[in-house]
């Protein structure tokens, strides 16, 4: 006890030794960042990927149009990266960017608006065999026009707040207009961008190395001479990195325990931050197959969960902490305990909502001890405690259920094919907003794996979207929270996933947000020795 208590002492300390770099730090140059990275890129087209194995590595190479600002612990706040400014028209259809002059490709030729253009093109409208994961997220796109060197406009369809932080997307690298024109496959197996550090070299299963680029646009940054991305996949391995020194950081997460370790291996020489995560698992329940066909029936199962307790229990040894609805905590559009408590299964009764849980079964005659599969994800965290969670919480209301884990690589086709009955579902967003996080919801979505029918949460995803007033949309999606995780409970949410970056405390400049997809041009971020 005295030993755990010591830990978690000592791991406040560090938290607090953890906040980001204040004004009184003056960045030093010099020295090389080294990180660990626990999946590789697949190609080096972020337009056609979605792994952060493509992010940390390659994002400090490229510039995006906007980039969501490096210091905002939300995630939610649009600057300029490329662009230096923009004005919106007052209809709300049209926004003029000003494009940086002087920005230089890393093979000296200059960046101008054309080759802006040219990357949204291919984001939006690819050529024929060429892949865009989101060119899905851009129907409010009409067009997207080079006018002159300096000016580049997007032409919308209809208003729609959230179109600068799609703009801010880290996954629209900025291409070179010529090459694209050559080869629109070039850039799957080769870089050229105009980010803060060029590239040196790849070398698959061990690391990536970039160089400081002396040209850089934004005068005196990087600070940093160099990085080098070294590639681990086991984390305990990756634990190993960074407790002997031979790595500084791991950008993605690692867990409670893990951070122990490190706290209490190193000391005042390690620090953390720690973030909600856009990151969720949920329950999907196939609609199509009985009893979950039954509203009654998954209302039930939420209603189960002791999610406050769950929370202080799993957060100590998983990426789990936070009780939430659909937006992460802390953020614009985050629900309000107060109004999260009227949902079914978040009232802090849990002997009324278990009672009523029961009573829902039976009323759907359903038997007690009724049996069902689970199928899980087969990966540690936080699949498996959550899973292993879920399935005690089942018991209480006399449901008798079997967990079937599921090998990682095998579980997409799995859900897409609709087979299983109940099973663990994921998403994790690039930046927080509903636009972009709660898509998949709506009756036409590839990825409602649960398959559920609803044009009411169709007509209010619709409308959210379009609503300019920033009170009025928070309206709208609380009744589309309530619809899809109470009244109809075609999903059950789980707990908000939950960020730690424990890294060596010689590692200033950097800030965690809720997303390990940004805040990785490593632009500003700099060492103490």
């Amino acid at each position: 006890m005295q030993r755990r208590l010591a830990r978690i002492l000592c791991v406040a300390v560090v938290l607090m030794l953890a906040m980001p770099a204040g004004a009184q730090d003056k960045p030093r140059a010099g020295g090389e960042l080294v990180f660990v990275v626990p999946s590789e890129p697949p190609s080096y087209d972020a337009h056609q990927e979605e792994t952060f194995g493509v992010i940390h590595p390659m994002a400090p190479h490229y510039n995006t149009l906007l980039r969501v600002d490096p210091n905002d612990r939300t995630g939610t706040k649009p600057v300029g990266d490329l662009a230096e400014s923009w004005t919106v028209s007052k209809d709300g259809l049209t926004y003029t960017f000003k494009i940086r002059r002087g920005v230089k490709f890393h093979d000296g030729s200059e960046l101008t608006s054309r080759d802006v253009k040219a990357s949204y093109d291919k984001i939006l409208k690819p050529p024929a065999g060429v892949k865009s994961l989101r060119k899905e997220a851009y129907e409010s796109v009409a067009s997207v026009e080079a006018p002159d060197p300096g000016t580049f406009i997007v032409k919308l369809k209809y208003p729609e707040p959230s179109v600068l932080l799609n703009l801010s997307s880290p996954w629209n690298w900025i291409y070179k207009a010529d090459l694209l024109a050559k080869d629109p496959h070039w850039y799957e197996k080769n870089v050229m961008g105009t980010g803060p550090f060029t590239f040196v070299e790849h070398v698959k299963g061990s690391h990536w190395i970039g160089k400081k680029n002396p040209n850089y646009w934004d005068k005196g940054k990087p600070y940093l001479d160099g990085y080098r991305a070294i590639f681990i996949s086991a984390s305990a391995a990756q634990v190993a990195a960074i407790r002997g020194e031979r790595a500084m950081i791991q950008f993605r997460s690692f867990s409670p325990p893990e951070r122990d370790q490190l706290v209490q291996a190193l000391g005042n020489k390690i620090a953390v931050q720690e973030s909600p995560w856009d990151c969720l698992n949920f329950v999907s329940m196939h609609h199509e197959k009985k009893p979950f066909d039954d509203k009654r029936v998954r209302r039930a199962l939420s209603l189960a969960l002791d999610r406050y307790e769950g929370s202080k229990a799993l957060s100590r040894i998983t990426l789990v902490k936070d009780v939430a609805g659909i937006q992460v905590p802390g953020t614009p559009y985050a629900t309000p305990p107060a109004e999260l408590e009227k949902l079914a299964g978040y009232g802090h009764d849990i002997n009324a909502n278990r009672a009523e849980a029961k009573r829902l079964l039976k009323e759907a005659g359903v038997p007690d001890g009724f049996s069902f599969v689970f199928k899980n994800r087969g990966i540690p965290h936080p699949y498996e405690p959550l899973g292993i969670w879920l399935i005690s919480q089942w018991k209480q209301i006399g449901l008798n259920v079997r967990q079937e884990i599921i090998e990682a690589s095998a579980y997409h086709p799995m859900l897409k094919r609709g087979d299983f009955e109940v099973a663990m579902d994921f998403q994790c967003g690039f930046i927080v907003e509903p636009d972009l996080d709660l898509p998949r919801f709506v009756s036409t979505s590839d990825a409602n794996y649960g398959r559920h029918k609803d044009t009411v949460i169709d007509d209010l995803m619709h409308r959210q979207g379009r609503a300019t007033d920033l009170e009025e949309r928070k309206k709208i999606l609380r009744q589309l929270e309530k619809r899809l995780l109470d009244e109809e409970a075609h999903v059950i949410w789980t707990l908000q996933w939950h960020r730690i970056v424990p890294h060596l405390a010689k590692v200033k400049g950097w800030t965690i947000t809720p997303s390990h997809y940004l805040n990785n041009q490593l632009d500003a971020v700099w060492l103490t020795e």
